[in-house]
């Protein structure tokens, strides 16, 4: 299954091309590098969805905490995370 996980944005790497904008974020603790081309808006401490290495939108901190929750729960963050 490959669905969008949320996570926070820890760092931030601009680059100088937008297009290879990209930075670590966190998955409860599970730091991952992400590409953070599509969604410009997002800043440090933002939440992400995340779909195999880059990231597709923003989400507020309570929604993003809800999907975590339903994730760890039926067991299907680590698999999620396996991208990289």
């Amino acid at each position: 299954m490959c669905l969008a996980i949320p996570g926070k944005v820890v760092s931030i790497n601009q680059g100088e091309d937008p297009l290879l904008r990209s930075g670590k974020v966190s998955f409860g603790g599970i730091i991952k590098d992400v590409n953070l081309a599509l969604v410009p808006e997002a800043e440090i401490n933002h939440y992400v969805l995340v779909h195999v290495g880059s990231a597709l939108s923003t989400i507020d901190e309570d929604e993003a905490q809800k999907v975590f929750d339903i994730l760890k729960e039926t067991g299907d963050l680590n698999e999620e995370l396996k991208w990289s």
